[in-house]
């Protein structure tokens, strides 16, 4: 065969496909491999969709960082007023049930009852634990809507008349020699009440309407109570404003006041001169009178109103209890006459129907069913409001 013809017949015969050598890349693809369609892969693997936020709609607000912690914090808040109001309640009445100083029957079973509040107080802690796990499975505020409403009905306890004789009782234990003379001055304001011609104490008041606001803005420039300022102004004048025959002038009998509370009175009210008809000026040398007497007397009411009625006159009131070593308004009692040792309770009697009134519109009878009982619950005006020492030097300096 000729190499024409064999050539001829090598053209005519297709190539078979050739292995690449090693080294060489493999450019040509196989001539049986099908074409590849454009986007074959894109179809494999699905396209992520976009998300827009539709035009118009809002999105919900993002809780603020504050929100738990306000939710656990009203939570303590309610369960620890709540355990308070309890624990006062059985300590005060435990104090009237064991009250004594006997070992066996007084000491060691008060003792044992303030054991007993601490583990009982304890276990319910303990036992609202397991419940709150329970209750914030079924919504996360439960716990704190729950503790409101054991407040609220701890508080409902609290407004009563029982509960203000348990916190009387837990006073008198805490408060010891003080609170004891404290209370039993008191029971001498109640019992005055007791016997008060009631229907003259309200007509005394009903005069006094016109001088209050003089007599509240008189107070709050001397931080004194103005419920007692007003049964200062009863007890002297009954609200006739007068000149009497002692040398009285005014709303407040005004007689023979301290220079410096005069000299104070002028300084706030910008004034020269004092006029004690003008009943203005009276009310105001009274109130600066009484914060003098209660700073000098420690913060006692009782006898900054009694250095209030003797005056400055041979030394005052400290001079008196200087001399016969007396400490307080119990021991200086009986080294007094009837008209002054009387006058603080007279004053703090007539504060106390004119807070009755102002608060109820009525001045009820103290012996008439449980009066006694709710009249002790409101409290004697100025009791427990007198300038503190340090209060009272501070103000002093400043004055």
């Amino acid at each position: 065969m000729s190499p024409a013809s064999s050539s001829d017949s090598s053209a005519t015969k297709p190539d078979k496909a050739r292995a690449p050598v090693q080294g060489e890349l493999a450019l040509i693809p196989p001539a049986n491999s099908p074409p590849k369609k454009r986007g074959a892969n894109n179809a494999a693997t699905p396209k992520k969709k976009r998300t827009r936020a539709k035009k118009g709609v809002a999105q919900a607000p993002k809780p603020s960082p504050w929100r738990w912690p306000a939710v656990i914090a009203t939570e303590i808040l309610a369960l620890a007023a709540s355990a308070l109001i309890g624990i006062i309640a059985v300590l005060g009445r435990s104090a009237d049930w064991f009250a004594g100083t006997g070992l066996w029957s007084n000491l060691l079973p008060f003792a044992g009852m303030v054991l007993g509040v601490g583990i009982a107080n304890a276990v319910l802690l303990r036992l609202w634990l397991g419940m709150r796990s329970w209750l914030v499975l079924k919504g996360v505020i439960l716990p704190a809507i729950l503790a409101m409403l054991v407040a609220v009905g701890a508080g409902w306890f609290a407004a009563h008349d029982e509960f203000g004789r348990d916190l009387g009782k837990l006073r008198t234990l805490v408060g010891g020699m003080q609170e004891a003379e404290r209370t039993t001055i008191a029971h001498q304001v109640f019992a005055a009440y007791r016997r008060s011609d009631l229907a003259q104490m309200q007509r005394i008041i009903e005069r006094a309407q016109i001088y209050l606001p003089t007599i509240h803005e008189a107070a709050k420039a001397f931080d004194v109570d103005p419920e007692v300022m007003v049964g200062i102004g009863a007890t002297e004048s009954s609200f006739y404003p007068r000149d009497s025959k002692d040398g009285g002038h005014g709303l407040f009998q005004i007689t023979a006041p301290p220079k410096s509370a005069v000299g104070t009175v002028k300084k706030h009210l910008d004034i020269d001169t004092l006029d004690m008809l003008n009943q203005r000026h009276n009310t105001f040398v009274a109130a600066a009178t009484l914060r003098l007497y209660l700073a000098e007397m420690r913060g006692d009411l009782f006898l900054g109103l009694l250095a209030y009625n003797i005056g400055p006159a041979n030394g005052g009131l400290r001079s008196i209890m200087t001399q016969y070593g007396a400490r307080d308004f119990v021991t200086i009692q009986p080294y007094l006459q009837n008209l002054p040792r009387d006058y603080p309770i007279r004053v703090l009697t007539a504060a106390l129907a004119y807070r009755l009134w102002h608060t109820e519109g009525r001045l009820p009878r103290y012996e008439e069913g449980s009066n006694a009982m709710h009249i002790q619950s409101v409290g004697i005006p100025g009791l427990n409001q007198g300038l503190t020492p340090g209060k009272a030097a501070g103000k002093d300096k400043a004055a």
